[in-house]
């Protein structure tokens, strides 16, 4: 598409519609202060703006009937861009961090990845736990889903949960919410961060794959330190 003549490009059509270009035949009618002025036709609606030396412009289209409002066209446009602005601002900086969890993970993997977690909730950012299963572990889901309601109870006083943890395919996901700021519990320091989490909390540990592989390192251990018969 070629540019017209002296490289000027031609101005864009309002996104709204004012004046002469608004299609209703009546349209409910708002003050420039806001204040609902009833239901007029469209010809007497265009002349109360021009008497004003203001603007029509269409700011609800799809109500029944379409609602205009008398105003000043050009400071309408700047503070509707400036609206998009700032919600478009506040949309980009929601960010979700990603956790994810073994059914049988280590105590200590745990409380490091929980701790993760409340750093990012305490930033006001959204946190989605992923619990995978592999192989075997599928036969025993009720240790994962034990593992992700000890997250969940755990990390209560930064994050709450809108729904239940839902299964995909080979994993269990839920989206942990920061509470809010008023009602959050105060960011832990980093001495009380890297305490380890009372794993008697956790219903499956006993008889899990984690202690059993600890049992098996321990008795290797001591295995080790007796004196060896000549």
């Amino acid at each position: 598409m070629s540019r017209p003549k002296g490289g000027r490009r031609p101005q864009r059509a309002p996104k709204e519609r004012v004046n002469g270009r608004i299609r209703a035949r009546e349209v409910r009618l708002l003050s420039d202060d806001g204040k609902q002025l009833g239901v007029y036709q469209i010809q007497e609606a265009v002349r109360l703006a021009k008497e004003q030396r203001l603007d029509l412009v269409e700011i609800s289209p799809n109500a029944n009937p379409p609602v205009c409002r008398i105003t000043d066209y050009g400071k309408y446009s700047y503070e509707q861009k400036k609206l998009r602005k700032e919600q478009k601002k506040t949309a980009s900086t929601i960010k979700i961090k990603e956790i994810q969890l073994r059914p049988n993970i280590d105590p200590h993997d745990f409380t490091f990845k929980l701790n993760h977690a409340i750093d990012f909730l305490c930033e006001d950012m959204k946190v989605k736990v992923i619990l995978r299963f592999r192989g075997k572990e599928l036969r025993t889901k009720h240790i994962g889903l034990q593992t992700i309601e000890a997250f969940i109870e755990k990390i209560k006083p930064w994050g709450h949960c809108d729904t239940k943890p839902r299964e995909a395919g080979r994993s269990v996901i839920v989206l942990i919410n920061p509470v809010s700021k008023d009602q959050r519990a105060p960011h832990p320091n980093p001495e009380e961060r890297m305490q380890d989490v009372d794993y008697d909390d956790i219903r499956h540990v006993e008889g899990s794959d984690v202690n059993k592989r600890r049992g098996g390192v321990r008795n290797q251990a001591a295995n080790s330190a007796r004196p060896k018969p000549n």
